[in-house]
């Protein structure tokens, strides 16, 4: 059962959605709105509240994204968000927090990354601070991109790789519908130079359109 989607997806429509349209100037909306969280383009400032939530939760994250360990102070965090609003505006990478909308609490990232827009096809990358897993956030921030990615972008593709020992991760894919797709072995090493394989999950319209009427959000 999904977490609920009762929000709406805020687009300024400017120019038609075309795959023959540049990229850069593609409109996107300035937020995505859940139920019970916000997903918005990283802004300057953020750098704090990211900092905190990594410097939270690196025991939780380094097994799986080797990454925290390049926010070693807040100005590293600030660095990163700049960069990340960079290429957002060039449509390079549209990386987003993860904020609660009650509390305006940061709770982690997510986005859509390795981007094709030729097919057009998006990774859904995620991840959570230390104390917000275990309340279905991300499955609500998953479901929200996929249908941001199929409805608003024309996605003919979506995939999510994860860890194959990342269970909690492997879990939200298998819950909104995607096929799993195969094992890749050896596929990188953790923190400790430890190989490691990950899994691939991949959903298309089809799928899509077979969970919408297979799976009522609650």
């Amino acid at each position: 059962m999904f977490i609920g989607f009762i929000g709406t997806l805020f687009k300024e429509v400017l120019l038609p959605m075309s795959t023959d349209l540049s990229p850069v100037l593609r409109e996107l909306p300035a937020q995505l709105v859940g139920e019970r969280i916000l997903l918005r383009p990283y802004q300057a400032g953020d750098g704090q509240a990211l900092f905190e939530a990594v410097d939270e939760s690196r025991e939780h994250l380094l097994p799986w994204m080797p990454w925290g360990s390049q926010h070693g102070c807040v100005e590293d965090s600030e660095v990163w968000v700049r960069k990340a609003q960079a290429k957002w505006i060039l449509r390079e990478d549209l990386a987003l927090g993860v904020w609660e909308r009650m509390t305006g609490r940061y709770l982690g990232g997510s986005g859509l990354h390795r981007i094709d827009w030729e097919v057009p096809s998006f990774e859904i990358g995620y991840w959570l601070r230390r104390t917000a897993v275990g309340n279905g956030y991300m499955t609500e921030a998953a479901w929200m991109l996929c249908r941001f990615a199929f409805e608003e972008l024309s996605a003919q593709r979506v995939f999510i790789r994860c860890a194959a020992e990342n269970h909690r991760s492997a879990a939200i894919p298998k819950r909104l519908g995607f096929v799993p797709e195969g094992r890749t072995r050896n596929d990188k090493r953790d923190m400790n130079g430890k190989l490691y394989d990950m899994l691939m999950f991949g959903m298309t319209p089809q799928d899509y359109a077979t969970t919408l009427q297979t799976v009522s959000p609650r």
